[in-house]
């Protein structure tokens, strides 16, 4: 007597589960440009690793001797699996069945709530979404014979929300999404669109339509120029799913396990003291003129590490993760090229990415050139001041050290954002940079009004006190009274940042775990 029919029977059911929704469906999916979810879990985990649990679940229907005829696997694969050597619970619809909706077990896989989370959490690794999924039908008032409260049951947002402060979690918009999958999008720490397969909207077209008589395409309503370059909803653009899926690898090989371990560290073969020659001569000597921050950057970080986060949306800004001398680190960065000034997309950007690196243990590396907050009837009906001085208040929750590179410009509101008020409130200036609350052009007539006006050439006399405040606002003086820590030569900056975040490194390990934020956002 054995159970070797039994053990026939698992493997077969196996193999039903494997052809997802059948040879059409997945033919169907494929001419779409797509993956099956099977296919993409296998492309973005180290080969081979993929463990899959629930594989047998689903609807099944037998004949009267109780013999399996049919089967329907659930919509949902997930299990774990390898990225680098290291353990990731990995999900996602299966849209080649019934578009990735539930099927209807008092359990759920994963979507929203379901075991792929509660592994994550229990377990203390990142969790990838592959998302694929529409989320809830009217049909489902038809099938239990009720309609339901949102968020009724046994799994909800809960364990996203806790995930959030626990492990890395990436989320991945390959189809059209909406509804509920739609939320679990944005509950992520980092998030990416195929573009022209993937769309995300709070309903899509057909509901628009009957609400506002607006006909659009999918792509029109939530495709990646809206969703990403537009709103900042979804963080990074990929142009298809290879390149989504590898910037998902990139993306956490950044990212510790959890917030109780530290990033992971990599063999450079960047020498630490390297010098850029170009550095000396890269910023313009008119303040009116732009340069290629990115460029700057990538010359002093560790060679091709460079990693941008929302690259197309805020552009007056520049947030990367990155490496130096093997070790990672955020970068905030003004976009000269993009005006540099600090408008409320910006304000968003800088924001969400401090907070991302601090829940990390990222120290963080800020390159000003910063002229200050955007100024004007629409920057103040977009709400600026309050988007500027939320970016100034999560500065001052931060709990991992900064370090304040200013390049050129340092003004104002938004420029007292770059500065670690919190901690060291270490700074240090290349020879191009100049600060204060204002400019000192357009700031001295303000000032200086009344003596200007009553000058016997008013001009002239503008003039005049403009040149007297340049040399006082010279970046030496200012290193003379120790009020910037250092003046540096530019080429010494890699250098001068790697050694100090190898010093730091024991600070770092002092502090890992959950992070507690005390107050109220403004």
């Amino acid at each position: 007597m054995t159970w070797r029919a039994e053990i026939e029977e698992i493997h077969r059911r196996r193999k039903l589960a494997e052809a997802c929704g059948g040879a059409e469906a997945v033919a169907k999916h494929h001419a779409a440009g797509k993956l099956t979810v099977r296919e993409r879990i296998e492309a973005l985990l180290d080969k081979a690793t993929f463990r899959e649990v629930g594989k047998l679940a689903g609807r099944a229907s037998y004949d009267k001797a109780g013999d399996l005829v049919g089967f329907e696997p659930a919509s949902y694969v997930m299990g774990i699996g390898k990225i680098d050597g290291r353990p990731v619970a990995v999900g996602g619809e299966d849209y080649t069945i019934r578009a990735g909706t539930g099927f209807g077990s008092d359990r759920r896989k994963g979507g929203q709530g379901g075991f792929i989370e509660d592994l994550a959490h229990e377990y203390r690794i990142p969790l990838v979404n592959l998302i694929d999924g529409t989320g809830g039908t009217v049909n489902t008032a038809k099938r239990k014979g009720y309609t339901v409260v949102p968020g009724y049951g046994q799994d909800g947002c809960e364990r996203s929300a806790d995930l959030l402060g626990i492990v890395p979690v990436v989320s991945a918009v390959m189809g059209t999404t909406a509804g509920g999958p739609s939320m679990r999008a944005i509950l992520s720490h980092w998030s990416i669109m195929v573009k022209g397969t993937g769309q995300i909207f709070a309903a899509g077209p057909p509901v628009v339509e009957r609400a506002f008589g607006q006909k659009l395409s999918k792509d029109e309503l939530g495709g990646t120029r809206v969703a990403v370059d537009t709103a900042g909803t979804i963080d990074n653009v990929a142009e298809d799913e290879s390149d989504c899926l590898c910037q998902i690898r990139r993306f956490l090989s950044y990212m510790p396990q959890n917030v109780w371990e530290l990033p992971p560290e990599v063999r450079s073969d960047d020498p630490a003291n390297r010098c850029e020659d170009k550095l000396a001569d890269i910023v313009p000597r008119s303040g009116r003129q732009a340069y290629n921050m990115k460029h700057l950057v990538e010359m002093i970080v560790d060679h091709g590490s460079l990693f941008e986060i929302q690259p197309t949306f805020g552009r007056a800004l520049i947030t990367a993760l990155a490496r130096l001398d093997g070790r990672v680190v955020g970068i905030i960065a003004n976009n000269p090229m993009f005006g540099g000034i600090m408008d409320y997309k910006a304000a968003r950007k800088q924001t969400h990415f401090a907070e991302l690196c601090d829940m990390f243990n990222i120290p963080l590396v800020f390159f000003a050139d910063i002229p200050g907050l955007m100024v004007g009837v629409e920057s103040e009906s977009e709400a600026i001041l309050r988007e500027g001085v939320r970016a100034r208040f999560l500065g001052f929750q931060m709990s991992v050290p900064v370090f304040t590179v200013i390049v050129r410009k340092c003004y104002g509101v938004a420029g007292g954002g770059v500065i670690d008020r919190r901690g060291l409130n270490f700074k240090i200036a290349w020879p191009s940079g100049n600060w204060g609350s204002l400019p000192v052009e357009g700031g001295v007539k303000a000032a200086y009004r009344r003596d200007i006006e009553s000058a016997a050439n008013p001009e002239q006399r503008e003039r005049e006190i403009e040149e007297e405040l340049r040399q006082l606002a010279s970046p030496f003086r200012t290193a003379e009274a120790f009020a910037i820590e250092d003046l540096i030569d530019p080429r010494e900056t890699r250098p001068y940042l790697c050694q100090f975040m190898e010093a730091l490194q024991p600070r770092l390990r002092t502090q890992l775990g959950p992070k507690c934020k005390t107050g109220v956002r403004p």
